[in-house]
């Protein structure tokens, strides 16, 4: 059959794109029933049996509706229909397009439903690119490069007639033990905000709406435990944790926004109307649609306790403003329409989400009378060499050099090198939990990983011909064998060099070290890890250490007894040969880093974005907070120097342009690339302010003896903050500017005075520090 010869034969004004798309949509809705309403409030997640650990409590998903009950009168979203199972580019695109007849054909005006897929770290389908995970794009320091990477995903996805995507993630990290630290942006929220900007631009450059989670607070959870309640106050919530979703939103216009799961002081995000209503569309003017994320509503009843039972539930999350309910129908059905009927639910709240849902079908082209699922053509791979290549130059972009006080980086004359630990031989410990090789294929053993990707190991062979490369696993990247540290240990006193990789293998709900629900208690690297490097580093001639991981680990006593330390969060398919580059010197490193490194002794939560009583004080507290490695951190094989900050006005007014220079120079005879950072410092305001606060950072290209001259553009809107009452101000007083290569370089500062009235400022003050590099 062809799509013409089924689709339903009711027409209107809302087949028209010469219309406005708000009034397509009204028209829609005004034709529609009760039921065909309800129907694009929900979705389906077709295929999916139950198995294998690819959601949250996903024993949810049994006694779901079959495809076939889901679709009548309609459907909302369908749910991952690559990201289930695996399937090549052409089956997939069929299969998809099968449904859509489906759906089209079940219901009178022929509408069909969105198509939603993850991609965290890329189209999140079998043979697709795995590019890094986003800690790895946040080392970059590159919005740029995360731009192109996005358009990248997005051109493939919509390709296929996938319209949705699922990302990004700008939850800011608030503690390290937390499992998703790897799918998040870094500590930082102005770099949280500009890559997830960036991302957002790319992806919808790219025919995709992009869906900003997790809203709001989700990696404030207490002892970083997955989906536990998030310890925030109101400052905290609205200078750290909503600075991205506002930017994306305010800036970005972003099409998608997704719940989170945990409550912000008793009440849950998804019964929130206060954020997904007031705050969301009121305030900042969001016009996209509020998707669950999965089971979120069936959630606030049976974990939150907030709703006695579905239909109450159902109640609460529609009148708190979530309009579409993934990945399947359970509480967006049956349970609205009782509820419309003995009018415990008002009629109003159905139809400003069923608008909202229309109007987003009618941008993305859905309503239009010529729309055909068999439109859409697909590429012969999803791993073409383009993309492959954005994912080369992000990975090599990534990776940080921590230390090198020894010099031995980059390595000349290898003739023997023993490379150990459980990272280095392991593909998959180079891909986030959301990969599709660690998402979906563990419940397909038999199958190939559908990419090339190359370990440690096979990158270290193909960088250095010459040498004599001896493999030892030493132990398992979890558990507790540490059968194999003998014979790992022996390796590295007969071998002229040692590459000891350790770190992390990405996972779901417990079955990795990294990932979404494995959460640690501590900061010491998984199983017996710890034991590994100290045997060897006291064994070996000479190690360098690479810890390729999903979060960072306190592994600064490992640092200062290696010789050098890399750091590589999971960098994705190219990320071996990134590597391998770094250790030879083919790629002169340029990472920095988005969290810092926590100390020995450093107590848990903490980031470099504290108050002076939150960092070391002597006399005060035991415990020393200082990182092992500082944000921003990264070295170079060559040398960088930042000096001659300058301000052309030293007194300015509360509303003004301040305009910054440095000089950045290479003082090494090799070029390379710095990465100057502007930290605002506040010493007196009206509540306690972070010591150091990033407001700006670019990458600047230095050939050897090379200087060029950073102007930063402050607005004094980068200074506000949010005052005792709750509204966000610019305050008059003294700030200090100072451009630095990391949060713990004393850099080179500038002193201004703001004068003039405390200033409120809203949601369309300047967000972004604008940067350009002179000569």
């Amino acid at each position: 059959m062809t799509i013409s010869d089924e689709r339903p034969t009711t027409t209107g004004p809302w087949n028209d794109p010469a219309l406005p798309t708000a009034d397509r949509a009204r028209a829609l809705l005004d034709a529609m029933t009760e039921g065909e309403k309800i129907a694009q409030l929900g979705s389906t997640w077709p295929g999916h049996e139950g198995g294998g650990d690819v959601a949250p409590m996903q024993d949810t998903f049994q006694g779901a509706e079959s495809f076939d009950e889901a679709i009548l009168d309609g459907l909302g979203h369908l749910t991952r229909v690559f990201g289930t199972a695996p399937l090549d580019p052409e089956a997939g695109r069929e299969r998809l397009a099968a449904l859509q007849e489906r759906v089209v054909a079940a219901n009178r005006f022929g509408i069909p439903a969105i198509a939603h897929e993850e991609c965290l770290t890329g189209f999140t389908t079998w043979q697709a690119t795995v590019y890094p995970t986003p800690l790895a794009w946040a080392a970059t320091f590159d919005p740029g490069l995360v731009r192109r990477m996005a358009a990248a995903i997005g051109s493939d996805m919509a390709a296929v007639g996938v319209h949705q995507g699922l990302s990004p993630v700008v939850d800011v990290v608030r503690d390290y033990r937390w499992g998703r630290v790897e799918e998040t942006l870094g500590e930082d929220p102005y770099v949280v905000s500009e890559l997830g900007l960036a991302y957002v631009q790319g992806l919808q450059a790219g025919g995709v709406v992009a869906t900003l989670k997790h809203f709001a607070g989700y990696s404030a959870s207490r002892a970083a435990r997955n989906h536990a309640p998030a310890a925030l106050g109101p400052r905290e919530l609205a200078d750290v944790v909503l600075v991205p979703f506002e930017k994306a939103v305010v800036k970005g216009r972003v099409g998608s926004v997704m719940n989170a799961y945990n409550d912000i002081d008793g009440v849950p995000c998804g019964a929130d109307e206060v954020l997904l209503t007031q705050l969301l569309r009121d305030t900042w003017g969001f016009e996209g649609t509020v998707v669950s994320d999965y089971w979120a509503i069936a959630f606030l009843a049976s974990l939150h306790h907030v709703a006695a039972d579905i239909p109450e539930a159902a109640r609460a999350a529609l009148h708190a403003g979530i309009d579409v309910e993934l990945p399947h129908t359970t509480a967006y059905g049956e349970a609205l329409r009782a509820q419309l009927r003995d009018g415990s639910l008002p009629a109003g709240l159905l139809d400003r989400a069923v608008l909202r849902v229309l109007t987003q079908k009618a941008e993305l082209g859905l309503l239009d009378r010529d729309w055909t699922p068999r439109r859409y053509t697909a590429p012969a791979h999803f791993d073409a060499p383009g993309n492959r290549s954005i994912a080369r130059a992000l990975a090599e972009e990534s990776v940080v050099l921590l230390d090198n006080a020894s010099g031995l980086l980059p390595l000349t004359g290898v003739r023997s090198v023993a490379v150990i630990g459980p990272a280095a031989d392991d593909a998959h410990c180079l891909f986030g939990c959301y990969s599709f090789p660690n998402h979906v294929l563990p419940s397909h053993p038999d199958l190939p990983m559908g990419i090339e990707a190359a370990t440690v190991l096979d990158a270290v062979r193909e960088e250095f011909p010459g040498a004599t490369v001896r493999h030892e696993r030493g132990c398992q990247v979890s558990g507790d064998d540490h059968s194999g540290v003998a014979a790992a240990v022996a390796a590295a006193t007969k071998a002229d060099l040692t590459v000891l990789v350790v770190g992390d293998r990405s996972g779901l709900f417990g079955h990795g070290t990294s990932g979404e629900g494995c959460d640690v208690g501590d900061l010491t690297l998984p199983g017996v890890q710890d034991e590994l490097v100290s045997a060897v580093l006291d064994a070996a001639q000479r190690t360098v250490l690479v810890v390729v991981s999903g979060r960072p680990y306190a592994i600064g006593r490992h640092a200062r007894a290696a010789d050098a330390t890399i750091q590589a969060f999971f960098p994705g398919e190219e990320g071996a040969a990134a590597i391998a580059g770094v250790l030879s010197g083919r790629i002169n490193p340029s990472g920095r880093l988005p969290v810092q490194i926590p100390g020995d002794t450093a107590g848990q939560p903490g980031t470099y974005l504290a108050p002076p009583l939150a960092l070391k004080s002597d006399g005060v507290s035991n415990i020393d907070p200082t990182p092992a490695f500082p944000f921003g951190h990264g070295l170079s094989y060559t040398s960088f120097e930042t000096a001659d900050a300058y301000v052309e006005d030293a007194v300015v007014g509360v509303d003004a342009l301040i305009t910054v220079r440095a000089r950045v120079s290479n003082t090494g005879d090799r070029a390379g690339t710095a990465v100057p950072q502007l930290y605002l410092t506040d010493p007196v305001a009206s509540v306690t302010r972070p010591v150091r606060q990033l407001i700006g950072f670019t990458r600047v290209d230095l050939a050897p003896g090379e200087s060029r001259v950073v102007e930063f553009e402050v607005h004094t809107d980068m200074t506000s903050f949010t005052g005792r009452d709750l509204r966000r101000r610019v305050e008059p007083g003294d700030i200090t500017l100072t451009v630095a290569q990391s949060a713990g370089d004393p850099g080179t500062s500038a002193r201004v005075r703001l004068e003039g009235n405390p200033r409120t400022v809203d949601h369309t003050r300047t967000m972004t520090t604008a940067v350009t590099v002179r000569r």
